[in-house]
């Protein structure tokens, strides 16, 4: 049996895991291409040493500022707000996040709320439930046995309202959703997590704008970072005209 080298490689989602920071796949992805072969990268968050290699021309490449639906990206808003540890202890929410939520509720919208920690899930939706008693409200992580049914409920409409970790930034598409980022200053959401995450929302072509809160106690480099790349997104699409033109009352 001959053992055929592809010559052409397409590596989508490259910032995901398990490829992100594993050397061994890159190892592996590398060595399985011919020598003259070529790889074809995709990902909305590029690592770091790839844009600077196609900033400097090193790498070519094509940018795609806009969604299918041709209607900008959804730019995230920066909220004030105390911890997600404090708001368990203390068992409430602060009033802004409170209203911020109501309004996605009341414009029927399925809820995105990330925490940083799996430990939080459950005392957080908890709280959630006391102060939404109307809507069905569920957790889910990594660890979550029944994490795909709860998916699946969610994209039903059966479930309203989702507290769940980063497992869920990427590879899901929730029709009319908004997101609300928690903590959204912690280490483990660094730039292209919160992009991913904001990501969640807009995707449909009947919601196209939805809403991204980054909730937090301060504001961090990353969460800045995070809002221009996206606004950059969105000048590149209007400056090529991808966008639709504004529709006027």
């Amino acid at each position: 049996m001959s053992k055929r080298t592809p010559g052409f490689y397409i590596l989508f989602s490259i910032y995901a895991f398990p490829y992100h920071n594993d050397p061994m796949l890159a190892h592996a992805a590398a060595s399985s291409c011919k020598p003259d072969g070529h790889f074809v990268y995709l990902s909305a968050t590029p690592p770091a040493r790839l844009q600077r290699e196609a900033a400097q021309g090193k790498l070519i490449h094509a940018k795609v500022p806009v969604r299918f639906h041709r209607h900008p990206l959804p730019v995230p808003r920066l909220l004030k707000m105390p911890t997600v540890a404090e708001c368990i202890r203390k068992r409430e929410l602060p009033a802004t996040l409170k209203k911020s939520i109501q309004t996605s509720l009341l414009r029927e919208a399925q809820v995105f709320v990330f925490v940083t920690r799996i430990a939080q899930i459950e005392a957080f939706v908890n709280l959630m439930r006391r102060m939404f008693p109307q809507i069905h409200i569920e957790g889910t992580s990594s660890q979550d046995p029944d994490r795909a049914s709860k998916v699946i409920a969610f994209r039903e409409r059966n479930i309203r309202l989702l507290v769940t970790t980063t497992i869920l930034e990427r590879g899901v598409t929730i029709p009319r959703s908004d997101v609300f980022i928690l903590d959204a200053d912690n280490g483990l959401f660094d730039e292209a997590s919160l992009v991913q995450m904001a990501g969640r929302a807009g995707r449909s072509m009947d919601d196209p704008a939805g809403r991204v809160v980054f909730a937090s106690s301060r504001r961090t480099r990353s969460q800045v970072k995070a809002v221009a790349q996206i606004q950059k997104m969105n000048n590149i699409a209007k400056r090529k005209g991808y966008l639709h033109p504004p529709i006027h009352p």
